[in-house]
């Protein structure tokens, strides 16, 4: 069977045979349930607050949101992302508009801050550019969430360590970070400011490929964006600033989620910073972005081994310290997001019996 019309000119978009299978698949199963009228795919390449901008293969254009498929969505408590597929046409008046959402193939997701709602950040996606600065930014305790965060979508990591001029130890950096990784992950070291940093790169950044960087403000995710689409210079490149001197943090000078095109035929979407990412996970699968840890755990002499200070842990014999601590922290966490009420106040309990014998062992001490 011949590939349809518009495949080809959405290859440059990122479009995969899976994605394309997956928009025909759901271009039948909807066909009944819309007015009669042709569809047309496109991507999500920006969302904006009354709208959302597409790329259909031919250009940019506005679409507005379906009231049934936005209705859809929220209910869900969903909402479209930058990378999605939908399937568009115009309406009575001659206005494009988004009738319905291809499911995604894969969608990096976080929780919001009063850990209820779910934020989908991108979709769709191959690699993520997982971006730290050399500087004051460098964090491996943040770095192993976002590691987790992206292994869980099932989204290939890059850690790019930027600001590779201000850092004089960065083949040690990157070696601690190479100690984090599983095996496909990768980490590279580059100066965002030299013309070299996309040659760098090049690997993931293949035609039809889809990218996103990640990070915190300020570790130069603009600037590398501005290197790899070929805009630095230009007016429209994106934005940048500086700093803060005192602790490395930036400003969002990124406000909005963008998808661009590269020269070398990759999309490359840019993200705003993250202050904070909390994960969309519960323990179990948390655990299946740890591979490695697993593997280790099946050789510990007990079954059901914490890993904190049992004789015999294959785990603590075999990772640093400060890896195993940060992975804890992330399962705590984890196991924290499916508690009940009545295993909070159990665990509020324990805590206030805990800090009065704290206070009585004080006191006792204090009357000797």
């Amino acid at each position: 069977m011949s590939a349809p019309a518009w495949a080809e000119r959405l290859r440059a978009l990122g479009l995969s045979p899976a994605h394309e299978a997956a928009i025909l698949h759901h271009m039948a199963s909807i066909a009944p349930d819309l007015p009669p009228g042709p569809l047309a795919p496109a991507r999500v390449v920006e969302v904006r607050r009354g709208d959302v901008l597409v790329h259909d293969g031919g250009g940019d254009v506005a679409a507005a949101v379906a009231p049934a498929l936005r209705d859809a969505l929220c209910a869900a408590g969903d909402a479209l992302a930058v990378g999605d597929w939908v399937l568009v046409r115009r309406d009575a008046h001659g206005d494009q508009r988004a009738w319905a959402r291809v499911p995604p193939l894969n969608r990096l997701v976080r929780r919001a801050a009063e850990g209820i709602a779910r934020h989908a950040i991108v979709a769709n996606v191959d690699t993520a550019f997982l971006v730290n600065g050399l500087d004051h930014d460098f964090n491996l305790r943040r770095l192993e969430r976002y590691l987790a965060f992206v292994r869980l979508a099932g989204v290939q990591a890059v850690v790019v360590l930027t600001k590779a001029d201000l850092a004089a130890d960065a083949p040690a950096r990157a070696a601690e970070v190479r100690s984090r990784l599983r095996p496909g992950e990768d980490v590279v070291v580059v100066n965002a400011l030299d013309p070299l940093a996309g040659a760098a790169l090049r690997p993931w950044l293949a035609a039809g490929r889809t990218v996103v960087l990640l990070g915190s403000s300020g570790v130069g995710k603009s600037t590398l964006t501005n290197a790899l689409t070929g805009l630095a210079g230009s007016a429209a490149a994106q934005a940048t600033g500086p700093v803060r001197k005192g602790d490395g943090r930036g400003r969002h000078t990124t406000t909005a989620r963008t998808l661009h095109l590269t020269p070398l035929g990759a999309c490359l979407i840019d993200t705003p910073g993250l202050r904070t990412l909390r994960l969309d996970a519960d323990a179990t699968a948390l655990r299946s972005a740890y591979g490695d840890i697993e593997t280790l755990a099946a050789a510990c002499r007990f079954r059901d081994c914490r890993h904190d200070g049992e004789p015999g842990c294959a785990v603590r014999a075999a990772l640093a310290p400060d890896r195993l601590r940060d992975v804890q922290r992330l399962l705590r966490e984890a196991r924290r997001e499916t508690w009940t009420a009545l295993d909070r106040r159990a665990q509020l309990q324990q805590m206030k019996a805990r800090s009065r014998a704290a206070r009585a062992h004080l006191a006792a001490k204090g009357r000797e």
